[in-house]
């Protein structure tokens, strides 16, 4: 499922939003205005913006033009309280891949999501994150790929290979091929800081993995080993 970034300034509608489609799978970034989406949006990592037009600090439609003056490859849906028809074929005009008033079902709207997405990963778009084995790489979506030691490779490919799932700290210490009982478990912290370490100052972004309080660890992007 590809990340999203939400521009909403209506807080109720915004939650809403939020809890909808994160229950879809995706992962969403929230923002109440121009300003706040100027600073959250990461066009390597967002591969689809979902903007409202009536904005505290500008008109959503300027800021889509300008994302596509910039000739990112990013889905762009607006989600507007203005529905008339001359609004829709300016905001078409300005560069909307689609065109919602704010009463559209929000089961439309996550097929729609779905559509936008298949398309711009049949047009080349990478919107998962890549664990390559032969290469012992990882590559984040839109970005060059990193060189990963044996361990990380190790770590992150049973992460992964959770599925989205929490993945216990038992499980990743036995592959790793240590002994639970006898391992100091703070070395597997520190290797997690380590690979966290490598990923932001390799790309300026975050590596999507949580650490779940006495359970472990979950990537909760879309990712795949290869």
């Amino acid at each position: 499922m590809p990340d999203i970034i939400l521009l909403e300034d209506e807080r109720i509608l915004r939650e809403e939003l939020v809890d909808f489609l994160t229950g879809h799978g995706h992962v969403i970034d929230a923002t109440g205005s121009m300003a706040e989406f100027e600073q959250c949006f990461q066009p390597e990592r967002h591969a689809i913006a979902i903007i409202d037009i009536g904005l505290p600090d500008g008109n959503g439609l300027d800021l889509v033009k300008r994302l596509r003056e910039q000739k990112l490859s990013l889905g762009i849906i607006v989600l507007t309280a203005r529905s008339s028809t001359p609004d829709k074929l300016n905001g078409l005009a300005r560069g909307a891949d689609h065109y919602l008033p704010k009463s559209t079902d929000l089961d439309e709207l996550a097929g729609i999501v779905a559509s936008l997405a298949r398309r711009l990963e049949v047009g080349g778009i990478n919107l998962r994150w890549i664990l390559q084995s032969s290469a012992r790489k990882l590559i984040p979506p839109g970005l060059p790929p990193i060189d990963l030691s044996p361990q990380d490779f190790t770590v992150l490919k049973v992460i992964i290979e959770g599925n989205g799932n929490p993945v216990s700290r038992k499980e990743i210490i036995e592959v790793l091929g240590d002994d639970i009982a006898t391992t100091d478990p703070a070395r597997l912290d520190t290797q997690m800081r380590r690979l966290r370490r490598k990923v932001s100052e390799a790309t300026g972004k975050e590596l999507p993995i949580k650490t779940l309080r006495n359970e472990g660890y979950q990537f909760y992007a879309p990712a795949e080993v290869l």
